[in-house]
Protein backbone atom coordinates (compact mmCIF):
# COMPACT_ATOMS: atom_id res chain seq x y z
CA UNK A 1 0.00 0.00 0.00
CA UNK A 2 0.89 3.55 -0.42
CA UNK A 3 1.65 5.29 2.68
CA UNK A 4 3.29 8.25 1.68
CA UNK A 5 0.90 10.43 3.28
CA UNK A 6 0.39 10.19 7.24
CA UNK A 7 -3.20 9.15 7.08
CA UNK A 8 -2.74 5.90 4.76
CA UNK A 9 0.53 5.05 7.54
CA UNK A 10 -1.40 5.24 10.44
CA UNK A 11 -4.56 3.79 8.92
CA UNK A 12 -2.67 0.72 6.75
CA UNK A 13 -0.86 -0.12 10.67
CA UNK A 14 -4.26 0.52 12.21
CA UNK A 15 -6.32 -2.10 9.95
CA UNK A 16 -3.42 -4.72 8.82
CA UNK A 17 -1.55 -5.15 12.58
CA UNK A 18 -2.94 -3.12 15.71
CA UNK A 19 -6.61 -4.64 15.43
CA UNK A 20 -5.81 -8.23 14.48
CA UNK A 21 -2.34 -8.73 16.66
CA UNK A 22 -3.19 -6.10 19.52
CA UNK A 23 -6.80 -6.16 20.25
CA UNK A 24 -7.19 -9.54 19.00
CA UNK A 25 -10.05 -8.23 16.83
CA UNK A 26 -12.25 -10.33 14.30
CA UNK A 27 -11.93 -10.38 10.63
CA UNK A 28 -15.53 -9.51 9.76
CA UNK A 29 -14.80 -6.75 12.14
CA UNK A 30 -11.81 -5.66 10.39
CA UNK A 31 -13.34 -5.73 7.19
CA UNK A 32 -16.24 -3.96 7.99
CA UNK A 33 -13.83 -0.76 9.80
CA UNK A 34 -12.27 -1.19 6.24
CA UNK A 35 -15.80 -0.95 4.15
CA UNK A 36 -16.04 2.37 6.63
CA UNK A 37 -13.04 3.60 6.16
CA UNK A 38 -13.34 2.77 2.11
CA UNK A 39 -16.52 5.54 2.29
CA UNK A 40 -14.57 7.88 4.20
CA UNK A 41 -12.06 8.24 1.64
CA UNK A 42 -14.59 8.60 -0.93
CA UNK A 43 -16.63 11.09 0.93
CA UNK A 44 -13.24 13.14 1.06
CA UNK A 45 -12.98 12.86 -2.14
CA UNK A 46 -16.38 13.65 -4.00
CA UNK A 47 -17.15 15.68 -1.69
CA UNK A 48 -14.35 17.67 -0.45
CA UNK A 49 -12.39 17.22 -3.02
CA UNK A 50 -9.17 15.56 -1.21
CA UNK A 51 -8.03 12.59 -3.47
CA UNK A 52 -6.16 10.21 -1.30
CA UNK A 53 -2.88 10.33 -2.61
CA UNK A 54 -3.61 14.38 -0.83
CA UNK A 55 -5.73 13.11 2.34
CA UNK A 56 -3.66 13.35 5.62
CA UNK A 57 -4.65 13.52 9.38
CA UNK A 58 -4.86 17.51 9.24
CA UNK A 59 -8.24 15.97 7.24
CA UNK A 60 -9.46 14.02 10.38
CA UNK A 61 -11.30 16.72 12.52
CA UNK A 62 -14.68 16.52 14.15
CA UNK A 63 -16.58 18.64 11.34
CA UNK A 64 -15.34 16.57 8.83
CA UNK A 65 -16.27 13.33 10.39
CA UNK A 66 -19.81 15.09 11.77
CA UNK A 67 -20.60 15.82 7.51
CA UNK A 68 -19.10 12.36 6.82
CA UNK A 69 -22.37 10.89 9.38
CA UNK A 70 -24.41 14.04 7.47
CA UNK A 71 -23.73 12.64 4.14
CA UNK A 72 -24.11 9.05 4.99
CA UNK A 73 -28.17 9.63 6.76
CA UNK A 74 -29.13 12.06 4.22
CA UNK A 75 -27.17 11.09 0.88
CA UNK A 76 -26.48 7.49 0.70
CA UNK A 77 -29.71 6.63 2.62
CA UNK A 78 -28.08 4.62 5.45
CA UNK A 79 -30.00 4.26 8.48
CA UNK A 80 -29.33 5.01 11.96
CA UNK A 81 -27.53 1.81 12.71
CA UNK A 82 -25.32 1.74 9.96
CA UNK A 83 -24.64 5.69 10.65
CA UNK A 84 -23.28 4.61 14.41
CA UNK A 85 -21.41 1.90 12.72
CA UNK A 86 -19.04 3.76 10.84
CA UNK A 87 -18.75 6.51 13.55
CA UNK A 88 -17.42 3.17 15.83
CA UNK A 89 -14.82 2.33 13.17
CA UNK A 90 -13.69 6.11 13.07
CA UNK A 91 -13.84 6.16 17.06
CA UNK A 92 -11.88 2.95 16.94
CA UNK A 93 -9.04 4.36 14.63
CA UNK A 94 -8.87 7.71 16.32
CA UNK A 95 -8.25 6.13 20.00
CA UNK A 96 -5.47 4.55 18.15
CA UNK A 97 -3.88 7.38 17.20
CA UNK A 98 -4.22 9.00 20.66
CA UNK A 99 -1.22 6.82 21.69
CA UNK A 100 0.91 7.37 17.49
CA UNK A 101 0.04 10.95 17.35
CA UNK A 102 -0.41 12.75 20.65
CA UNK A 103 0.10 16.33 19.72
CA UNK A 104 -2.99 16.55 18.06
CA UNK A 105 -4.87 15.25 20.71
CA UNK A 106 -6.87 17.83 21.63
CA UNK A 107 -8.65 17.18 18.33
CA UNK A 108 -8.85 13.45 19.05
CA UNK A 109 -10.51 13.75 21.97
CA UNK A 110 -13.33 15.90 19.91
CA UNK A 111 -14.14 13.33 17.75
CA UNK A 112 -14.23 10.84 20.24
CA UNK A 113 -16.91 13.18 21.80
CA UNK A 114 -19.69 12.64 18.60
CA UNK A 115 -22.04 10.85 20.06
CA UNK A 116 -24.24 7.65 18.41
CA UNK A 117 -27.31 8.48 17.38
CA UNK A 118 -30.24 7.19 19.02
CA UNK A 119 -32.54 5.06 16.81
CA UNK A 120 -35.68 3.98 17.17
CA UNK A 121 -36.42 0.50 18.79
CA UNK A 122 -38.63 -1.39 16.51
CA UNK A 123 -40.54 -4.54 16.56
CA UNK A 124 -39.04 -7.46 15.08
CA UNK A 125 -39.29 -8.44 11.26
CA UNK A 126 -40.62 -12.01 11.84
CA UNK A 127 -42.95 -14.81 9.95
CA UNK A 128 -45.37 -16.90 11.42
CA UNK A 129 -44.89 -20.56 11.93
CA UNK A 130 -47.03 -21.16 9.01
CA UNK A 131 -44.29 -18.42 6.80
CA UNK A 132 -41.58 -20.49 7.60
CA UNK A 133 -43.10 -23.92 6.52
CA UNK A 134 -43.82 -22.34 3.33
CA UNK A 135 -40.97 -20.67 2.44
CA UNK A 136 -39.11 -23.69 3.30
CA UNK A 137 -41.35 -25.61 0.87
CA UNK A 138 -40.02 -24.07 -2.20
CA UNK A 139 -36.64 -25.57 -3.10
CA UNK A 140 -36.89 -28.37 -5.04
CA UNK A 141 -35.46 -30.85 -2.79
CA UNK A 142 -34.65 -33.42 -5.71
CA UNK A 143 -32.16 -30.67 -7.56
CA UNK A 144 -28.19 -29.90 -6.19
CA UNK A 145 -28.93 -26.26 -6.21
CA UNK A 146 -32.68 -26.41 -4.64
CA UNK A 147 -30.96 -29.19 -1.90
CA UNK A 148 -27.99 -27.09 -0.89
CA UNK A 149 -30.46 -24.12 -0.87
CA UNK A 150 -33.20 -25.78 1.56
CA UNK A 151 -30.34 -26.45 4.11
CA UNK A 152 -28.91 -23.61 4.07
CA UNK A 153 -32.38 -21.81 4.95
CA UNK A 154 -33.42 -24.41 7.21
CA UNK A 155 -30.20 -24.45 8.89
CA UNK A 156 -30.56 -20.58 9.25
CA UNK A 157 -33.88 -21.10 10.83
CA UNK A 158 -33.39 -24.08 13.15
CA UNK A 159 -30.07 -22.49 14.95
CA UNK A 160 -30.91 -18.75 14.65
CA UNK A 161 -27.57 -18.20 13.45
CA UNK A 162 -26.29 -14.95 11.51
CA UNK A 163 -25.84 -14.89 7.90
CA UNK A 164 -22.23 -14.39 8.16
CA UNK A 165 -22.37 -17.39 10.85
CA UNK A 166 -23.45 -19.77 8.07
CA UNK A 167 -21.17 -18.22 5.54
CA UNK A 168 -18.41 -19.23 7.74
CA UNK A 169 -19.41 -22.62 9.10
CA UNK A 170 -17.47 -25.32 8.63
CA UNK A 171 -18.12 -29.11 7.97
CA UNK A 172 -16.09 -29.89 11.45
CA UNK A 173 -18.49 -27.69 12.95
CA UNK A 174 -20.83 -30.42 12.78
CA UNK A 175 -21.68 -33.34 15.38
CA UNK A 176 -24.66 -35.03 13.84
CA UNK A 177 -23.15 -38.91 13.74
CA UNK A 178 -24.38 -39.58 16.75
CA UNK A 179 -26.86 -38.04 19.06
CA UNK A 180 -27.03 -35.77 20.99
CA UNK A 181 -26.70 -33.57 17.60
CA UNK A 182 -24.91 -29.89 18.05
CA UNK A 183 -23.58 -27.34 15.77
CA UNK A 184 -20.56 -25.37 16.71
CA UNK A 185 -20.91 -21.51 15.73
CA UNK A 186 -18.66 -19.12 15.59
CA UNK A 187 -20.32 -15.84 16.48
CA UNK A 188 -19.55 -11.98 17.57
CA UNK A 189 -16.40 -11.16 19.49
CA UNK A 190 -14.40 -14.65 18.82
CA UNK A 191 -17.19 -16.00 20.99
CA UNK A 192 -18.46 -19.62 19.93
CA UNK A 193 -21.52 -21.34 21.14
CA UNK A 194 -22.51 -25.01 20.74
CA UNK A 195 -26.41 -24.96 19.55
CA UNK A 196 -28.31 -28.28 19.85
CA UNK A 197 -30.51 -30.11 17.07
CA UNK A 198 -32.90 -32.81 16.86
CA UNK A 199 -33.35 -35.69 14.15
CA UNK A 200 -35.76 -33.43 12.58
CA UNK A 201 -33.71 -30.76 11.69
CA UNK A 202 -30.36 -32.37 9.80
CA UNK A 203 -32.57 -34.65 7.31
CA UNK A 204 -32.00 -32.26 4.63
CA UNK A 205 -28.41 -31.35 6.28
CA UNK A 206 -27.34 -35.10 5.47
CA UNK A 207 -29.03 -35.72 2.86
CA UNK A 208 -26.79 -32.21 1.07
CA UNK A 209 -23.90 -33.42 2.57
CA UNK A 210 -23.87 -36.85 1.45
CA UNK A 211 -24.99 -35.53 -2.19
CA UNK A 212 -21.74 -33.38 -2.12
CA UNK A 213 -19.33 -35.57 -0.76
CA UNK A 214 -18.91 -33.73 2.53
CA UNK A 215 -18.96 -36.50 4.91
CA UNK A 216 -15.36 -37.59 3.97
CA UNK A 217 -12.76 -37.09 7.11
CA UNK A 218 -10.37 -35.29 4.22
CA UNK A 219 -13.18 -32.16 3.97
CA UNK A 220 -13.88 -31.40 7.68
CA UNK A 221 -12.16 -28.13 7.30
CA UNK A 222 -13.79 -27.20 4.31
CA UNK A 223 -17.22 -24.67 4.29
CA UNK A 224 -20.35 -26.42 4.85
CA UNK A 225 -21.33 -24.18 1.83
CA UNK A 226 -20.31 -22.85 -0.69
CA UNK A 227 -21.59 -21.19 -4.57
CA UNK A 228 -21.56 -22.73 -7.61
CA UNK A 229 -17.73 -21.93 -8.16
CA UNK A 230 -16.96 -23.74 -4.88
CA UNK A 231 -15.80 -20.43 -3.18
CA UNK A 232 -17.31 -18.71 -0.29
CA UNK A 233 -20.44 -17.26 -0.23
CA UNK A 234 -21.42 -13.73 0.49
CA UNK A 235 -23.99 -11.79 2.56
CA UNK A 236 -25.39 -11.07 -0.38
CA UNK A 237 -25.49 -14.01 -2.30
CA UNK A 238 -27.62 -15.83 0.07
CA UNK A 239 -29.73 -13.00 0.66
CA UNK A 240 -30.55 -13.57 -3.04
CA UNK A 241 -31.06 -17.60 -2.61
CA UNK A 242 -33.32 -16.22 0.30
CA UNK A 243 -35.58 -13.38 -1.38
CA UNK A 244 -36.01 -15.58 -4.40
CA UNK A 245 -37.41 -18.27 -2.42
CA UNK A 246 -39.47 -15.38 -0.84
CA UNK A 247 -40.67 -14.41 -3.93
CA UNK A 248 -42.07 -17.73 -4.87
CA UNK A 249 -43.97 -18.30 -1.16
CA UNK A 250 -45.26 -15.14 -1.21
CA UNK A 251 -46.88 -15.78 -4.99
CA UNK A 252 -48.93 -18.37 -3.32
CA UNK A 253 -50.13 -17.17 0.00
CA UNK A 254 -49.34 -12.88 0.48
CA UNK A 255 -50.28 -12.81 3.74
CA UNK A 256 -47.56 -15.23 5.26
CA UNK A 257 -44.47 -13.98 3.70
CA UNK A 258 -43.78 -9.91 4.75
CA UNK A 259 -42.30 -7.27 1.46
CA UNK A 260 -39.50 -6.66 3.87
CA UNK A 261 -37.46 -9.56 4.63
CA UNK A 262 -33.87 -10.71 5.35
CA UNK A 263 -31.77 -13.21 6.82
CA UNK A 264 -32.16 -11.72 9.96
CA UNK A 265 -35.75 -12.45 9.85
CA UNK A 266 -35.16 -15.81 10.15
CA UNK A 267 -33.17 -15.58 13.31
CA UNK A 268 -36.06 -13.27 14.66
CA UNK A 269 -38.75 -15.80 13.50
CA UNK A 270 -36.54 -19.00 15.69
CA UNK A 271 -36.45 -16.96 18.85
CA UNK A 272 -39.77 -15.53 18.62
CA UNK A 273 -41.15 -19.11 17.57
CA UNK A 274 -39.00 -20.49 20.65
CA UNK A 275 -40.98 -17.97 22.93
CA UNK A 276 -44.03 -18.33 22.04
CA UNK A 277 -43.36 -22.04 22.93
CA UNK A 278 -42.41 -21.12 26.22
CA UNK A 279 -38.77 -21.95 26.31
CA UNK A 280 -36.85 -19.91 28.62
CA UNK A 281 -35.51 -16.24 27.46
CA UNK A 282 -32.24 -17.51 28.74
CA UNK A 283 -32.02 -20.33 26.74
CA UNK A 284 -32.95 -18.79 23.79
CA UNK A 285 -30.19 -15.86 24.82
CA UNK A 286 -27.60 -18.76 24.59
CA UNK A 287 -28.95 -20.16 21.09
CA UNK A 288 -28.59 -16.19 19.53
CA UNK A 289 -25.18 -15.26 21.32
CA UNK A 290 -27.05 -12.61 23.23
CA UNK A 291 -24.38 -10.66 25.23
CA UNK A 292 -26.92 -9.88 27.56
CA UNK A 293 -30.99 -11.08 28.42
CA UNK A 294 -31.65 -7.64 27.97
CA UNK A 295 -30.98 -7.87 24.14
CA UNK A 296 -33.25 -10.62 24.23
CA UNK A 297 -35.88 -9.26 26.01
CA UNK A 298 -37.03 -7.77 22.29
CA UNK A 299 -38.31 -10.68 21.17
CA UNK A 300 -40.84 -10.93 24.75
CA UNK A 301 -42.02 -7.17 24.33
CA UNK A 302 -43.16 -7.59 20.51
CA UNK A 303 -45.05 -10.99 21.24
CA UNK A 304 -48.16 -8.89 21.90
CA UNK A 305 -50.26 -12.32 21.57
CA UNK A 306 -48.35 -13.97 24.33
CA UNK A 307 -49.14 -10.68 26.50
CA UNK A 308 -52.32 -10.66 25.29
CA UNK A 309 -53.37 -14.51 26.42
CA UNK A 310 -51.28 -14.05 29.65
CA UNK A 311 -53.77 -10.62 30.62
CA UNK A 312 -56.83 -12.80 29.74
CA UNK A 313 -55.92 -15.64 31.61
CA UNK A 314 -54.69 -12.90 34.97
CA UNK A 315 -58.07 -10.83 34.14
CA UNK A 316 -60.20 -10.68 37.31
CA UNK A 317 -63.66 -9.12 36.86
CA UNK A 318 -63.63 -5.84 39.25
CA UNK A 319 -66.38 -3.95 37.52
CA UNK A 320 -69.40 -2.89 39.09
CA UNK A 321 -72.51 -4.81 38.20
CA UNK A 322 -73.22 -4.21 34.94
CA UNK A 323 -77.02 -3.94 34.95
CA UNK A 324 -76.47 -0.62 36.37
CA UNK A 325 -73.71 1.00 33.70
CA UNK A 326 -76.40 -0.07 30.91
CA UNK A 327 -79.26 2.07 32.70
CA UNK A 328 -79.37 5.01 30.25
CA UNK A 329 -79.73 2.81 27.22
CA UNK A 330 -83.73 2.39 28.87
CA UNK A 331 -83.80 5.65 28.40
CA UNK A 332 -84.73 7.00 25.08
CA UNK A 333 -81.54 8.90 24.90
CA UNK A 334 -78.40 9.40 26.55
CA UNK A 335 -79.09 13.04 27.63
CA UNK A 336 -82.74 11.69 29.76
CA UNK A 337 -80.67 9.64 31.59
CA UNK A 338 -78.11 11.81 32.80
CA UNK A 339 -80.94 14.17 33.60
CA UNK A 340 -83.03 11.83 35.46
CA UNK A 341 -79.93 10.75 37.57
CA UNK A 342 -79.49 13.52 40.18
CA UNK A 343 -82.78 12.72 41.00
CA UNK A 344 -82.25 8.80 42.46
Amino acid sequence: MNTKTDFAKYLSRFLSSYLSHERNVSSNTIAAYRDSFVLFINYMKDEKHIKVDKLTLDSMTKDNVISFLRWLTDQKGCNISTRNCRLAAIHSFISYLQYEKVEKLNEWQSILEIKVMKKETNAPNYLAVDGIKLLLAQPDAESYGGLRHLSMLALMYDTGCRVQELIDLTVDSLRIQTEPYTIRIYGKGRKTRIVPMVRNQIIFLRKYMDRYGLNDDRHLTHLLFFNNRGEKMTRTGVTYILKKYADMARQITPSLIPERISCHSLRHSRAMHLLQAGVNLIWIRDLLGHKTIQTTEVYARADSNQKRVAFEKAYKDMLPDKGKDGEWQKNQTLLDWLKGLQKK
